[in-house]
């Protein structure tokens, strides 16, 4: 965090031998509309999406999943604003590497988050390069050996990650064993972490006997948020004949009307959503995937906009309010807290996904 000194009549002395200093106080807040209009969401998006390109290094050397849904959410937006300056940190790492994805022993699923990202650039240019690491990637998870007990993907964020990419995949190559590997994986999944009286998620197997202060189930709004979004994506891709296509929007509804219902006065979600108290302050990254996948479902008609639309209105109202003068989206649980300051690409990318959606939310007149 930068530093400043504060120098007053009686601590000059202190000040000038370096002795005194304060946290510099936070900018104050953007002057910006929250207005659900399509001009001024597209001057949010903007204002966000500008400062992130600022942060990111010249050279790209991160592939992990924070940089993966960071890329995504800037794709999203090159797309919304018709602005190539977002796409080219893309671009640019996937030349770099090759067009591959990161591979890490633990949560192998998170890095494809970028390959999200990579078939967007596909769909642009229909370079095969770009979804042959991919291929290869996904056809090694085909022949991990079938544990009935295990899951491949043990975790909600996971659920974000690698199912989109894989029924992308299904899409562009036409070979449904990817499809029938999602389904299959997909219901796995769910069946360890998913409650069926709640409606809601929890983050991992370790988080299923925990409770919180007030004895309620241990259901973070992170976790949440990346299944619904997950959902959404997967949904977007889905074949219109998949059997299992009213399975995933049935979720898609019943999560929609979950999270809502634990909605802060604040329009957003905070950390523990089933003891809000446990946190006075809000997870914008969190609210942004809520967000995201809620204005998906208005946006494709399969949730009701007469329901869901003043719900959207709410956490814009809420995810703006938390943009400061540089264009820094803060108040983003991280693994090293929470605080008005805190912030992280993958909730800047969360936040790209969901404006760029809340845009074309915007473009209906009626509903």
């Amino acid at each position: 965090m930068s530093r400043y000194v504060r120098c007053t009549a009686w601590t000059a002395a202190l000040c000038a031998l370096n002795l005194v200093t304060w946290a510099a106080p936070p900018p104050p807040p953007a002057n910006l509309s929250a207005a659900l209009h399509s001009k001024a969401i597209r001057t949010v998006l903007r204002r966000v999406a500008e400062r992130q390109l600022e942060q990111l290094p010249v050279q790209p050397g991160d592939r992990s999943a924070n940089f993966g849904v960071l890329a995504t959410g800037l794709m999203s937006a090159a797309h919304t604003l018709g602005d190539d300056r977002l796409s080219q940190p893309v671009l640019a790492t996937g030349e770099q590497f090759h067009w591959t994805i990161e591979h890490t022993a633990q949560h192998a699923s998170d890095n494809f988050a970028l390959a999200q990202a990579y078939l967007d650039t596909y769909h642009g240019n229909k370079d095969e390069d770009r979804i042959a690491p991919l291929r290869r990637r996904l056809d090694s998870d085909l022949q991990t050996p079938f544990d009935p007990e295990t899951p491949l993907w043990q975790s909600a964020e996971e659920l974000f990650m690698e199912p989109p990419a894989a029924m992308q995949l299904a899409e562009i190559t036409g070979d449904a064993i990817y499809e029938a590997f999602v389904n299959r994986e997909w219901g796995r999944t769910r069946k360890l972490l998913y409650d069926n009286q709640l409606h809601l998620y929890v983050g991992n197997r370790s988080a299923l006997t925990q409770q919180e202060k007030n004895g309620q189930k241990h259901c973070e709004a992170q976790a949440n948020g990346w299944a619904i979004a997950g959902l959404a994506r997967l949904i977007a891709v889905l074949p219109p004949d998949d059997p299992l296509r009213p399975y995933y929007i049935d979720q898609l509804r019943a999560m929609a009307a979950a999270l809502t219902a634990v909605q802060a006065e604040d329009g957003l979600w905070h950390p523990n959503l089933l003891d809000s108290a446990t946190s006075p302050l809000p997870d914008t990254a969190a609210s942004s995937l809520i967000a995201y996948a809620l204005a998906w479902g208005i946006h494709h008609r399969q949730l009701d906009a007469q329901i869901y639309l003043p719900v959207l209105d709410r956490v814009w109202q809420g995810l703006v309010a938390h943009i400061d003068a540089s264009g820094k989206l803060g108040s983003m649980q991280t693994a090293a807290g929470l605080s008005p300051e805190t912030t992280t690409e993958f909730g800047v990318g969360a936040f790209l996904l969901a404006g760029s959606e809340i845009d074309a939310v915007s473009q209906r007149k009626r509903w």
